[in-house]
């Protein structure tokens, strides 16, 4: 880390997650489950008021199985980000793809669509601003409660990743025009 920093020169700066936490204006969670609720406690009560986006997804990865799901149909892990942060606007986005295609995703089909979920309109809003920036058009599905939607979604990417052996796919919402 401290490479990097001192090759971006003034454009970077590194510290601890409380202290990343305290300066973050966004802050973005793409920690593997296992450790997502310690990432959280490492950076303490700093993120309270402040946009997180949470690209994470509940897996677990059982020894000679297929990864599959650690929390489903009456919770998420949307949810529970949002209840270890109570204080932060949590915004599930980006966890349906691959860090390859998160900025400029260049499909055959046309750009697939990103879907979001969270409590607080403004800071979805905030997250389609990224989004759109990033070259993704954005689908709002509602609440955090909706993270029980995009997180089996995200196990149907990794499902068919693993069987093609291939990463390179992504979802697309097909509309009639004027819908």
């Amino acid at each position: 880390m401290v490479d990097w920093v001192a090759k971006t020169r003034d454009r970077a700066s590194a510290g601890t997650f409380a202290e990343v936490a305290t300066w973050a204006e966004i802050a973005v969670l793409a920690t593997l489950w296992a450790g997502t609720e310690n990432a959280i406690r490492l950076a303490g009560p700093n993120l309270g008021g402040k946009l997180v986006i949470d690209v994470t997804n509940p897996l677990n990865f059982p020894p000679n199985a297929p990864p599959g799901l650690a929390i489903g149909f009456s919770d998420s892990g949307g949810e529970q980000v949002q209840r270890w942060l109570p204080q932060a606007k949590v915004v599930k986005a980006f966890n349906i793809i691959g860090n390859a295609y998160m900025v400029n995703p260049k499909f055959p089909g046309g750009p697939p669509d990103m879907f979001i979920c969270g409590n607080d309109d403004g800071s979805k809003r905030q997250v389609t601003e990224i989004c759109s920036a990033f070259g993704w058009p954005t689908t709002d599905i509602g609440g955090i409660e909706g993270a029980r939607l995009l997180e089996p979604l995200a196990m149907l990417w990794v499902t068919y990743g693993v069987r093609s052996r291939s990463w390179s796919h992504a979802f697309k919402l097909l509309r009639i025009q004027g819908s």
